[in-house]
């Protein structure tokens, strides 16, 4: 096998491979620059819910939870949970049940994991709900797979 493959092959598969790959890269750039702008979320994106994602950094809330898969697994996904948790009513019955819920932390319930009491007011809780839903409408292709995340 050693005197049928020369030089000038192994240069013709590594020039070959190479155009080849580049040309795939481009590709693939091109088809995300065209299918980016249609799950593009920023007509919705607000003062609010800036100040919801700072929130969301500031508290470390990817600590504990995911938002889209990234995060840590201690605590539900999020990325969904304006969908899970009222959304779909309307935006007062998922704001009421956001401030509820984190004004009711820690519950002190045993043997059950405790999200710590962040003490935010009702103008911060408000933002971080925009930020949730904001976050909801962005096209993540189905994911998470199911609606309990």
């Amino acid at each position: 096998m050693a005197e049928r493959f020369t030089k000038s092959m192994a240069r013709n598969i590594y020039l070959g491979g190479s155009a080849f790959f580049f040309l795939l890269f481009l590709g693939l750039t091109f088809d995300t620059i065209q299918a980016l702008p249609e799950r593009d979320n920023r007509e919705n994106l607000t003062e609010s819910v800036a100040n919801g994602k700072m929130l969301w950094e500031e508290n470390n809330c990817l600590g504990c939870h995911t938002l889209f898969g990234e995060g840590a697994y201690f605590a539900p996904e999020l990325g969904n949970v304006y969908q899970r948790r009222g959304g779909e009513i309307s935006d007062e019955a998922f704001v009421g049940f956001f401030k509820g819920w984190m004004n009711a932390m820690p519950t002190n319930v045993p043997g059950r994991r405790q999200m710590p009491q962040f003490n935010l007011n009702d103008q911060e809780l408000e933002d971080l709900a925009a930020f949730l839903k904001y976050a909801a409408g962005i096209n993540t292709n189905d994911w998470p797979p199911n609606i309990e995340g």
